[in-house]
């Protein structure tokens, strides 16, 4: 008989999670550890490093900006330390001109750079560690991280006099994002590596290059948009995260889980 309660279980697992302070990668962090996986934060934020005592967590300084980091810094990691049998990657690099990569006011030096920050730090890193997980004999998991902005378009009357604006490079990071996951499902299936996307909603919180929090227009225009009649909590997200790090996923490959509220089936 199969023990499916056990087939959850992260105990002795290595896991990688790129952005592991930021609002989302944080909640998943506390998650794992809760599940005794084995956990190392790659962020160029610490903030997180002393905050539970009792965390075995270790954290390392990791800048995706850096070029040197993105070619090289986890093939010459793993040699010191150990394969991962999970990536996460829930890092979020942008420019400091972000705001600005709206369609009237963005600049072609700023899309190259956000191109270049998110999307190929996305695709170098998970390639790079897959590569790795097959040298090693390593029977993988890889989760991305994308947005329901990778299957949709954004609606431009969410943001009209609100504090948010529409984001030309965004849709275009998280859907190439969305479509590298599945070539990458299909070549390194071989390995028995697996590579899946969790693709996420509206969550409620601070803005992305801003320290402010979306407006109250924005979060009731958004909000009529969503079936379930709410943006997400980031809490809401690690859940699917174990599910694809365990076992309970093993012929799963490919694949989006959607957790948007229901917002792109409208």
């Amino acid at each position: 008989m199969t023990d499916f309660k056990n087939l959850f279980s992260l105990k002795g697992k290595e896991i990688f999670i790129i952005g592991g302070s930021g609002l989302i990668g944080s909640q998943i962090v506390s998650a794992l550890e809760q599940y005794d996986a084995l956990i190392t934060v790659f962020d160029i934020d610490l903030k997180n490093k002393n905050k539970n005592k009792n965390s075995k967590t270790k954290y390392i300084k990791f800048n995706c900006a850096n070029e040197k980091n993105i070619k090289n810094f986890f093939i010459n990691y793993i040699k010191k330390n150990k394969c991962p049998d999970v990536l996460i990657n829930a890092s979020y690099p942008v420019s400091k001109d972000w705001k600005k990569n709206t369609f009237k006011e963005i600049k072609f030096k700023s899309f190259k750079t956000n191109i270049e920050l998110h999307l190929n730090s996305y695709v170098w890193i998970a390639k790079s560690i897959a590569d790795q997980m097959a040298k090693y004999n390593i029977n993988g998991s890889i989760i991305q991280l994308s947005s329901m902005y990778g299957l949709v378009a954004q609606d431009s009357n969410l943001y009209k006099n609100t504090n948010i604006s529409e984001n030309m490079t965004y849709g275009i990071v998280k859907s190439s994002t969305i479509h590298f996951t599945k070539q990458m499902a299909s070549y390194y299936g071989k390995y028995n590596i697996r590579v899946n996307n969790l693709v996420i909603g509206g969550i409620k919180g601070h803005i992305k290059g801003s320290k402010k929090k979306q407006d109250n227009l924005f979060i009731k225009k958004f909000n009529l948009k969503v079936p379930l009649k709410r943006m997400g909590a980031p809490q809401e997200i690690p859940s699917s995260v174990i599910f694809l790090a365990s076992s309970a996923s093993t012929y799963i490959t490919g694949s989006n889980i959607i957790i948007d509220g229901g917002y792109s089936i409208i």
